[in-house]
């Protein structure tokens, strides 16, 4: 496992595990025993996913301190806001059971983002966060919060795959000096990723899966990653991709991949902007 050093001077793992789509409270939390157990110390969820109190029951069942664990979790989009935030960071604290969190991320760049950013900035200074950042913030809402807040976004998680790249949004948080951290890494399945021609004729020279190629090509973008999966081998085959490096002629081929936009989702879509608005968090 390799880290990168947040502009918080927090190390944060290149990879680790993500819980979006496991709202089953039992499947969660064995789901995240058997991550940690298969290495994974980033374990990313969000007040959206409705599953923070299972993570809470694997953090303090899976035998690793806390210490050692990189605990991610999200603001919703309905309480964004400076009080909303100040009370939903809580609420996620008391929910996993800490009594800080290493990153809180704003889940979509919606509602009064700005004054629950404020209320970040605050919990981080009293040691509560340990990093703050954002979700799904594409470059010219990432610079104008830059060009606002006094403490610059740690990581912008952001849809990040062989086949939507964002070049031009990683050259951006560079130049801030916020990290890249994707979600979807492997495009929610979309594009036959995991039997690819190319990512799989890429893989069959180092012995390695399309699903695997995948993964390291981000990494060595010096991206995080964060898959998810329910079946223990598969969290073993995901966190397998420390043993080999593609070649910068590899690199050049899955470029080549890139469409150029989004076919999960669109941020600029009205009807996807009020579905979400009109959300609730689950209780």
């Amino acid at each position: 496992m390799e880290y990168v050093t947040l502009n918080t001077g927090v190390k944060m793992p290149l990879e680790g595990f993500g819980v979006f789509q496991v709202p089953d409270p039992a499947q969660c939390e064995q789901a995240v025993i058997d991550a940690v157990a298969s290495g994974y110390r980033l374990i990313d969820t969000a007040a959206s996913y409705g599953n923070e109190a299972a993570v809470g029951e694997a953090i303090r069942k899976c035998g690793v301190p806390r210490e050692e664990l990189f605990i991610t979790t999200k603001l919703w989009v309905q309480d964004a806001s400076y009080e909303g935030a100040k009370q939903a960071i809580q609420t996620s604290m008391d929910k996993l059971g800490v009594d800080y969190l290493d990153l809180y991320l704003i889940h979509q760049p919606m509602g009064d983002y700005i004054g629950a950013y404020r209320a970040m900035e605050e919990a981080y200074r009293e040691g509560k966060l340990r990093a703050i950042g954002v979700c799904n913030f594409y470059p010219a809402r990432l610079a104008d919060l830059c060009e606002t807040v006094t403490v610059m976004p740690a990581v912008n998680q952001v849809e990040l795959h062989p086949f939507f790249q964002q070049e031009n949004a990683l050259a951006l948080m560079k130049e801030y000096g916020v990290h890249p951290e994707a979600w979807g890494p492997f495009a929610e399945g979309k594009h036959e990723i995991f039997t690819h021609p190319v990512l799989t004729k890429i893989g069959e020279k180092y012995g390695k899966s399309a699903a695997q190629v995948a993964l390291r090509w981000n990494v060595q973008r010096g991206v995080t990653v964060i898959p998810k999966s329910v079946h223990k081998e598969r969290m073993e085959q995901n966190l397998d991709i420390w043993n080999f490096t593609l070649s910068d002629e590899d690199m050049i081929e899955i470029a080549k991949l890139d469409l150029g936009h989004s076919e999960i989702v669109n941020h600029d879509d009205p009807a996807f902007v009020k579905m979400l608005h009109s959300r609730k968090l689950h209780e």
